[in-house]
């Protein structure tokens, strides 16, 4: 099966990015084809905080109010000490409300962003979701791309478009196909994620984001709605690399875990418990010709923070501005090195800088450097500049500022 182009844009990857991608360009008539592996948006207990700037962009067609519909509503963060259970420093993004018109973060999971995504599709016959669809090999020439993609019958088709994105995850095979290199570093320490309905904020005070600091080992807590109230509350925390999974995973470790940060007169209810490899690390570019990348095929990072997926999102709707101006308006096609200059950019000055500060602000171990760390905290939320400008980087506008700022350096 060969497609033909028709200005056809050819999109490896269901998650959110990928679908963000379709629905952008589709609902401007331009044919799309994307390519999923898996059967539907798949829901696993990964990203779920949007950040201000993210729900700016995606506030056409209520997009985003859906996403407040079906997820929490969260205006401020907080960072703890945990050794003196002491809470440092809150933030509170009404202090935006002049510059955006979502002054909160909305923790919405990924899988429900994608569904809410996938809904608004179905009104686009020029968008075909092909899930159970695999690509295998990516190719292109001076005016096209091609794919091989194998289907959930075993066969193997070839597909022709204008252009190629490639949404399709950390270990992405648009980028590989392409050869374009992946550089950066993976954390010794993987990430443990526990999941318990225990109310967090009844018990202790907490808002919906908090950030625990610790010597010995950090902890993010956060809640989502999961199925409607009362909602789960997800627990990150960092590992020993010399401990094996097994014994990681067991319910007496996970138990004493949860203890030590959150102690409880009876056990925690836990009902999912998952271990990553965390990696932080930026393509060497984000275009190659006719194939683009977008998301964490492009960029990945620790989830301190949660700017990975916004950093994806943010991606695909600047690439589909920049598409959809290239197929029906006749723009240059240096538009897409612009693509290239503005969001690899932001990954590297901004996501990856910031994720790897925060994770050093947890983490730091010199009693010193925590009391300097914790005091800049506090002097930083009890001044309202400081904690306007601390705002505006934790919530993307700053970096979405600097996008904005770029230009292409004149030939």
């Amino acid at each position: 099966m060969d497609a033909g182009m028709d200005k056809r844009v050819l999109i490896a990857g269901g998650g959110p990015v990928g679908l963000l991608c379709a629905w952008l360009l589709g609902r401007r008539g331009i044919p799309v084809r994307l390519f999923d592996v898996n059967d539907g948006p798949q829901a696993d207990p990964r990203a779920a905080t949007t950040h201000p700037a993210t729900l700016d962009l995606l506030a056409d067609d209520g997009l985003s109010a859906d996403m407040a519909r079906v997820g929490l509503v969260a205006r401020k963060f907080q960072f703890w000490d945990r050794p003196g259970a002491e809470k440092v420093a809150e933030f509170d993004h009404a202090i935006l409300s002049d510059v955006t018109k979502h002054p909160f973060v909305v923790q919405c999971e990924q899988f429900k962003t994608a569904q809410l995504v996938l809904d608004r599709l179905r009104a686009w016959p020029n968008v075909e979701i092909l899930y159970r669809h695999e690509v295998l090999t990516a190719a292109q020439s001076a005016d096209a791309v091609a794919v091989e993609v194998r289907g959930p019958d075993g066969r193997v088709t070839r597909h022709s478009g204008d252009y190629l994105i490639g949404a399709d995850g950390g270990r992405s095979v648009v980028r590989k196909q392409v050869d374009i290199p992946f550089e950066g570093f993976t954390w010794p320490e993987r990430f443990i994620v526990l999941t318990t309905p225990h109310d967090f904020e009844a018990s202790r005070g907490l808002c919906f984001r908090s950030y625990w600091a610790d010597p010995d080992e950090w902890c993010n807590c956060f809640k989502v709605s999961h199925n409607g109230p009362p909602g789960l509350w997800r627990c990150v925390f960092p590992t020993d690399p010399e401990i094996a999974e097994a014994e990681l995973m067991s319910d007496a470790a996970v138990q004493a875990r949860m203890q030590k940060f959150f102690p409880a007169e009876r056990p925690y209810e836990i009902v999912h418990r998952n271990l990553y490899v965390t990696h932080q690390r930026v393509a060497t570019t984000f275009r190659k010709g006719r194939v683009l990348l977008a998301g964490d095929a492009a960029h990945v990072n620790n989830p301190i923070g949660g700017m990975g997926l916004n950093g994806g999102l943010q991606d695909g709707a600047n690439l589909a501005e920049k598409l959809t101006a290239l197929l029906l308006d006749g723009a240059p096609d240096t538009l897409l090195d612009l693509y290239d200059l503005q969001r690899r950019t932001v990954a590297t000055e901004f996501v990856q800088e910031q994720t790897i500060a925060n994770k050093k602000r947890l983490e730091a171990r010199d009693p010193e450097t925590r009391r300097q760390n914790l005091d800049e905290l506090r002097a930083i939320a009890a001044d309202p500049v400081r904690a306007r400008q601390f705002l505006l980087r934790t919530a993307m506008i700053a970096s979405q500022r600097r996008v904005a700022d770029m230009t292409l350096e004149p030939a």
